[in-house]
């Protein structure tokens, strides 16, 4: 297929959302032909790809091809394309009407997803539209039997073995007599389109195969079946994937039909395939929705990959695809990066697809001054009305900063604006909108700074580009960073109409020194539709531990699919010498859910190769550690055929000679003022040309900025190579008032260590807890303790370790050097409950401490009287497991592992010590506690890397200036709350002072009192927590860290602005909290649910004072259960509160979490349990004139006797309503016998379970909000 025919024409295309490319290869011409159009052009045309292959038809020709005729097909050879089709329909939500069919008693799967909320300081919990318009659940249920006592127990049910080796018991076959009548309903309102997912289908297709049956007789025009797209465990993801599929594919099949029919023969004689999102190409029978959303990102990055990776470059790359509203960025080694499940327009889809990672922040991206900071992004102006300079009454972008600086050069850009759309960019009403916002910046800093020198229309716009560029280099960090490579060791590979205006500017900024962009730069994901190969992909599940038998086994199952993807792309026409395969094996360690798709390497004396060493390599690359004495798994086994294309070719250039030609000069401006540059065009430059910054390059549409101290080299291919030098840092620290810009690049400077602190704890953590569930968090102090940026994991973790790092700061004083790391998880020296444990490491310079981190992560047994370590009934401090105050985990660089195996196997009290055992889990605690000392050096050496790039003087003094930069937006938030309550109140105090009280009741009847004062003039309120009654003789005592978590983050969710989490949010705030009661109780209280359960009810005391929205499910519902084997913890979620304006979500995390729940297939797989029933609890959220979110119903049968623990609250105090809206329903908790008794379980229980006796746990829903209509 690599052959060219002559005198026929080949077309690759991508259609992008705003214009369609397309590079068209013609005999006789090696530059190719490039054209761009709008994709959306009603007036002229009907479909941008037909056009634009119509255009170069007829200039190829020369004979005038009428848009009402077909398209003549005989000079052409094939077609390529990539397009978004797919991602807009799921963006604008604008796919087929479909149902879904799922397994009785999961219903709401889907909608519950794992529980977790999208955003975590956003009140109104706004989540995705379910894609489904209709649910029918299916009578049918198959289990897995996880061992061989069960599999004799039962002979009356059929046992089979299933596709992955596993034996499923067929409980309840498909009632297909049932089922008909409901698909026949769902064809009768008009939904034609069917996503199926039963549990464990992927090992026992069979049930959704005779769905798909049943379905195609009735008349359904498309089925997706979870067990044929993505045959692997997990159930919400492949339920997610089939949905996507079944939503997305009618809408592409129609789209592809319309495109064919409008050439004639339809294309019958043409070679025409399209871009899937795993960088291969499919013909159009086999494109189908799941795969497309990334068509159009992935054409790009096989672009530059393969044009710029050894032709180019030895370095690894990183690819940057800067577009009007997001960018792209991936990463090339030698071989395509591929995740195998990626979250895209809120919907999760598991399939092979290529790393992408996508930051909302591109040429339209919106500029704001808010807080006395520069703000890009996340929001964007859009191509309508677009920047101020598109002239339709827009507002200021990325693009009008840089037309001010002059990167944007109005005579290149096309002449498209106005109402005739014929006049250039309007660089005057830029000019004005910038002037405006100059006073509005000016006269802030004036307002801090009497003296401060004003800035300059062309600074403030070279500051918002700065902002801009950090913005975009964070996802760049983390995507090199959290798998263990070096950001600096990397080209960046640049391309998309925006970014080659940025490209040496963010290079610099990682330490980058070489820049590389394709001659092609703007049209690079149409270019690399010619250069991708056509990819065949089966897959099946193989569930198996490692070993001689085993790999046997997946071997012949290696060869059956190997026959299957080679038939496949047979029949497209490839001879078998065009034909290559990769084979993986999906591998994980026992006990972990961190799988890895380990592709085999043929060996250069092909002896045989090993998986398992691989696997255990590239284990240790990407999580720092091995697993001793552990099983390795295997989950999938996975084929991946290619049909190797070869089409188009680099043309290398003849060197150049003489001197690059000058088209003109233009004024630029960089940080050292304006600079008279010389613009020069490529197609004018050639091989070996040199052009010193400052330069620009026009590269078609695209301009490329070579700054000063940089050069521009065009390469032998006639791409442009930059080298950059690194130049000294020149911030300074000159007025006492922050640099407004320099306050939003350190904002995210120092957020941006603390994320990479948290990617490095999950990455090398052990525990599902944290690496699943992602119970942690990890923070930056000053050398005070005070916080300077928390990254938002957990939201009771949040403030609350500066309380932590303060105490030991107390406690050791001098006795603190460097290469020590500290340990702690008691409640009175700042933590929260037992089983966080927070590891504290203090950071120095020069032998003077000027920086603390901090990691807390929740371990899942640490002792005390009940498996899980969260015992309902513990009545003090002792009972709950391990306490330790202060102890030197690492002492001048040596692990103590001695002493704290000590600590966590002999919780000491002084009553009843020897009783109380301790951790079950011990090389889990270790394991973990190492990762979080991982993770503490991380982030110790990024402040290092900032301290050395700017000095620790301006590090420090930033470190201060984001705290009041925090400071000032609360302050702000409750003039502005004080003003609304007080309009709306009576309440008032005296004068300026706003007083509102509020109380709630503990289940047992605590209440929880609150006085809280606002001054409107100054920002501050006083939380005063008088009238809260004593400590308690149980488990919810709340230590005070507690209670400051929960009032930062009902300050930070009420601030409607991204501002960082810092110590500064608590400037304005004072907070009372009388000594003895149950939020500050003694050391000896126990506290186990004061972290989990009590947090919620302050939280929901706060915004009910705040009147910001009604209280929310108010408890976290701690479920453990387990014996001496095993051990398994969760956190279910319920409803949330409604407000002024939206109603409440159903089944979400609340307020002071947000981890993730157990995939069902997961849970069955690995605990003796089968789960009956995960679904909303419908009709539990109260009504009002906005209604509060539903609760949710969790049924769990055990298998085995095991000890059930369950903490919870709101089983007697229902969440309560506001402005006249209805209470939500309160919680309930069962245990229904093997007699068939229902026993009501109370709030907290521990109880032994029987064998074949069923759970049933009711969460609360959310208060509805204003009085029902």
């Amino acid at each position: 297929m690599g052959s060219f025919n002559e005198g026929k024409l080949r077309f690759c295309i991508d259609r992008g959302g705003t214009f369609t490319d397309v590079y068209a290869e013609i005999p006789g011409q090696p530059d190719g032909r490039v054209l761009k159009l709008l994709s959306v052009d009603p007036s002229n045309y009907d479909d941008a790809p037909v056009e634009g292959i119509r255009r170069i038809l007829e200039e190829f020709t020369g004979e005038k091809i009428s848009r009402t005729l077909k398209i003549p097909t005989d000079k052409i050879e094939w077609i390529r394309m990539g397009t978004t089709v797919a991602t807009n329909a799921l963006l604008e939500r604008k796919g087929e009407r479909i149902a879904l069919c799922v397994t009785r008693g999961f219903r709401d799967l889907l909608q519950i997803g794992n529980q977790a909320r999208p955003s975590i300081f956003d009140l109104t919990v706004s989540k995705p539209s379910n894609l489904y318009e209709e649910v029918i659940e299916v009578d049918e249920r198959v289990e897995l039997v996880c061992d061989k006592e069960e599999e004799n127990q039962d002979s009356s049910a059929s046992l089979v073995k299933g596709v992955s080796g596993e034996i499923v018991k067929v409980v309840k076959p498909l009632n297909e007599d049932a089922l008909k009548p409901l698909l026949k309903g769902l064809l009768e309102k008009g939904i034609s389109s069917l996503a199926v997912v039963l549990m464990h289908s992927y090992t026992y297709p069979h049930h959704e195969i005779a769905v798909e049956k049943l379905a195609a007789s009735l008349g359904f025009r498309h089925v997706s079946l979870s067990s044929a797209l993505t045959p692997m465990v997990r159930a919400v993801p492949r339920g997610l994937t089939a949905s996507v599929d079944a939503y997305l594919t009618p809408v592409i099949k129609e789209y592809l039909s319309g495109f064919i029919s409008k050439f004639d023969e339809g294309l019958g004689k043409v070679n025409v395939l399209f871009m899937q999102s795993d960088g291969g190409l499919a013909p159009e029978s086999r494109f189908s929705g799941h795969k497309a959303v990334l068509s159009g990102p992935a054409g790009g990055v096989v672009g530059y990959s393969q044009t710029l990776f050894n032709l180019e470059t030895q370095k690894p790359l990183i690819g940057f695809d800067m577009g009007g509203t997001s960018t792209d960025v991936s990463r090339y080694a030698g071989s395509y990066e591929q995740v195998l499940e990626t979250q895209i327009a809120g919907a999760i889809i598991q399939a092979p697809q290529l790393d992408i990672n996508t930051v909302a922040a591109g040429g339209g991206s919106k500029l704001k001054f808010q807080f006395g900071a520069f703000r890009v992004g996340p929001e964007s102006v859009g191509a309508h009305p677009g920047p101020v300079c598109y002239r339709k009454g827009g507002e200021l972008a990325v693009t009008d900063a840089n037309l001010i600086l002059g990167f944007v050069i109005p005579d290149y850009f096309p002449s498209i604006f106005g109402p005739k759309e014929d006049q250039p960019l309007d660089i005057k009403a830029t000019r004005e909108e910038f002037e405006k916002l100059a006073r509005e910046i000016n006269s802030y800093r004036k307002s801090q700074e009497p003296s401060a020198k004003d800035m300059t229309v062309e600074e403030i716009a070279l500051g918002f580009v700065n902002v801009a560029n950090e913005t975009m280099c964070r996802p760049i960090r983390q995507l090199t960073e959290m798998k263990g490579h070096e950001t600096r060791n990397h080209a960046l590979g640049c391309f998309g109409g925006a970014g080659p205006q940025h490209a040496c500017a963010i290079a610099r900024s990682l330490g980058m020194k070489e820049v590389l962009i394709h001659r092609f730069c703007g049209i690079l994901s149409a270019y690399g539709m010619g250069l991708a190969d056509v990819v065949e992909e089966a897959q099946e599940p193989y569930s198996a531990v490692y070993g001689p038998e085993s790999v046997l086994e997946a071997s012949r199952r290696e060869a059956m699919l190997l026959k299957q993807v080679t038939q496949k792309l047979q029949e497209q026409g490839f001879r078998e010498e065009n034909i290559t395969a990769e084979t993986y094996l999906n591998l994980r360690y026992e006990g972990t859910d961190t799988a890895i798709m380990v592709k085999r390497r043929i060996a250069e004396d092909e002896s045989a190769f090993d998986y398992a060493v691989e696997f255990v390599n590239l284990f240790q690359q990407e999580y720092g550690f091995k697993l001793q004495n552990r099983n390795i798994l295997m989950c999938d086994v996975r084929v991946r055929g290619i049909g190797v294309t070869n089409i188009l070719k680099p043309q290398a250039l003849e060197p150049a000679f003489g001197t690059p030609k000058v088209e003109g000069h233009y004024k630029v401006y960089f940080g050292s003022g304006w600079h008279d540059t010389p613009l020069f065009k490529l197609e004018n430059l050639g091989y070996e040309h040199v052009l010193p910054g400052p330069s620009i390059i026009m590269n078609g549409n695209s301009t490329v900025i070579v700054e000063p101290n940089c050069r521009a080299i065009i390469t032998k291919y006639g791409n442009i190579k930059i080298e950059v030098e690194s130049t000294l840092n020149t911030v300074t620290v000159a007025e006492k008032v922050a640099d407004v810009v320099q306050l939003s690049i350190f904002n995210h400077r120092f957020m941006g260590i603390a994320e990479q602190m948290g990617r490095t704890l999950q990455r090398t953590s052990i525990s599902t807890n944290i690496k699943e569930r992602l119970d942690f968090s990890c923070a930056l102090f000053g050398p005070d303790g005070g916080l300077v940026a928390n990254a938002p994991h957990v939201p009771v973790h949040l403030g609350a370790m500066s309380s932590t790092v303060q105490w030991q700061l107390n406690y050791w004083g001098d006795n603190l050097n460097e290469g020590d790391v500290l340990v702690t998880n008691h409640p009175c020296a700042g933590g929260s409950h037992l089983p966080d444990i927070t590891v504290i490491t203090p950071v120095f310079d020069n032998g003077r401490l000027v920086f603390f981190v901090a990691s807390r992560g929740h371990h899942a047994e640490i002792g005390g009287i009940t498996p899980g370590s969260m015992p309902p009934f513990s009545k003090s401090i002792w009972e709950e497991g391990a306490a330790i105050k202060a102890f030197k985990l690492v002492e001048k660089g040596i692990f103590q592992e001695e002493g704290i195996v000590e600590l966590l196997q002999f919780p000491c009290s002084d009553e009843v010590a020897h009783k109380i055992p301790g951790t079950r889990r011990l090389q889990d605690n270790l394991s973990d506690l190492r990762a979080q000392v991982a993770a503490n050096q991380r982030g110790i050496s990024l402040i290092k890397e900032l301290i050395e790039q700017y000095g620790l003087d301006i590090v420090q003094a930033y470190m201060t200036y984001v705290q009041l930069n925090a400071e000032e937006a609360v302050r702000e938030m409750l003039k502005s709350v004080a003003t609304r309550v007080s309009s709306q109140s009576s309440n008032l105090g005296d004068g300026n002072l706003v007083t509102i009280e509020e109380e709630d009741y503990m289940d047992d009847g605590s209440v929880i009192h609150l006085k809280l004062t606002i001054d409107s003039d100054k920002g501050e309120a006083i939380f005063d927590f008088n009238g809260t009654s004593p400590e308690v003789y149980g488990n919810w005592n709340a230590p005070e860290a507690v209670t400051a978590a929960a009032v930062i983050y009902c300050l930070r969710s009420l601030v409607d602005v991204d501002i960082p989490l810092n110590q500064g949010c608590l400037a304005p705030v004072k907070i009372h909290i009388p000594a003895g009661s149950f939020l500050s109780p003694s050391d000896k209280a126990a506290v186990v649910g004061g972290n989990v359960l009590t947090s919620q009810r302050i939280t929901d005391v706060v915004l009910t004072a705040f009147q910001a929205c009604a209280c929310s499910q108010g408890c976290m519902n701690n479920l453990t259960f387990g014996d001496d084997t095993f051990g398994y913890y969760e956190t279910i979620g319920g409803g949330s509160g409604a407000g002024p304006t939206w109603d409440g979500t159903s089944g979400v995390q609340c307020h002071m979490t947000n981890t993730r729940m157990t995939d069902p297939e997961i849970f069955e797989q690995r605990y003796p349990v089968l789960l009956h029933k995960f679904g909303l609890r419908e009709n539990s959220g109260g009504i009002g004139l906005h209604r509060g979110g539903d609760g949710l119903v969790r049924e769990i049968e055990f298998k085995h006797p095991v000890v059930v623990s369950i903490l919870s609250e709101r089983r007697v105090h229902a969440p309560r309503g506001l402005k006249g809206g209805r209470d939500g329903a309160h919680g309930a908790n069962y245990l229904v016998t093997k007699d068939n008794r229902r026993v009501y379980l109370g709030g907290k229980n521990t109880v032994e379970v029987q064998a074949g006796e069923i759970l049933q746990i009711l969460t609360p829903g959310g208060g509805g909000w204003g009085s029902p209509l």
